[in-house]
């Protein structure tokens, strides 16, 4: 018989009923029946041309051949488990919580990521939940957003500044629609107030669930959109947004990132921190 035809999925159940010599016990650890642990030993008996086991009244026995070849092939058996197991250590997976909004930040990053940390696999959950319970939810990781955070690491402050289609920079601010990243005018609001010398008036207004919506209408040229300067820095630098105005206003909210403890993914998390957090401190002295 070939090499490829030998039943490895058959030695488990060899190596565990030579353990107990008793198919009840052998089928009880391997979640098997006795009839279907049976059949995997006369798999590897056929493969082999022997006994492995013999049948008393009393139980099994290995039969001479079957007790010559134990030791090799629980050694290969252990080495192959070995080898596995190391294998999956050598890449972590960090389960990872992000607010829809935060992608525009998060994807270039996450590039350098995966570039820098090649044994770090991020499994990526966009929500529009701004918050996480590590209690409650099975991430390892997870970017929060709101106003007086203290827990995990600042990543930015958000900061409103006016964002629009280049096409659309000579139109006069009145004659746009103001578009909304929520389903009031709070943020256009906050940052109008802060500008004395622009008495405008929003008469046109669309509003959006999330500010990414919002973004990608102002992209398309829909309106101007109130948006953080972080979050669009990437498009400003493309060209695919503009910036009307340099002001932009702090809203006491921040972007922070939290991680769980766990022993067993302290180095994946410690690497996966160190890498946004050092990306971060490039950005800060990076130009828009």
């Amino acid at each position: 018989m070939s090499r490829r035809s030998f039943p490895h999925n058959a030695v488990d159940a060899f190596l565990v009923t030579a353990r107990h010599l008793n198919l009840t016990h052998a089928a009880k650890e391997l979640c098997l029946t006795q009839g279907a642990v049976s059949r995997k030993i006369a798999t590897l008996e056929t493969w082999f041309g022997f006994p492995l086991f013999e049948r008393h009244a009393r139980g099994l026995r290995l039969s001479s051949q079957g007790s010559a070849l134990l030791p090799d092939l629980q050694a290969a058996f252990e080495h192959l488990l070995t080898v596995a197991e190391q294998a999956r250590a050598q890449q972590t997976v960090v389960r990872l919580k992000v607010p829809t909004c935060a992608m525009r930040w998060l994807v270039p990053r996450l590039l350098e990521v995966e570039r820098d940390q090649p044994e770090l696999q991020i499994a990526l959950t966009t929500t529009t939940d701004h918050t996480v319970n590590f209690k409650t939810e099975s991430y390892d990781a997870a970017i929060v957003f709101g106003t007086h955070l203290s827990a995990g690491d600042l990543l930015f402050e958000e900061a409103l500044t006016p964002v629009m289609s280049p096409l659309r920079m000579h139109s006069p601010l009145d004659s746009l629609t103001f578009l909304h990243p929520t389903r009031d005018k709070t943020d256009w609001s906050l940052w109008l107030s802060r500008q004395a010398e622009l008495p405008l008036s929003m008469h046109r207004n669309q509003h959006f669930d999330t500010m990414d919506l919002a973004i990608t209408a102002a992209m398309q040229g829909l309106g101007v959109a109130i948006a953080d300067e972080t979050l669009v820095e990437e498009d400003i630098r493309a060209g695919r947004l503009a910036r009307p105005f340099d002001t932009s206003v702090k809203t006491g909210a921040s972007y922070r990132l939290v991680l769980r403890e766990s022993r067993a993914k302290a180095a994946g998390l410690a690497a996966f921190r160190a890498c946004l957090l050092n990306q971060g401190s490039h950005d800060a002295s990076s130009p828009v």
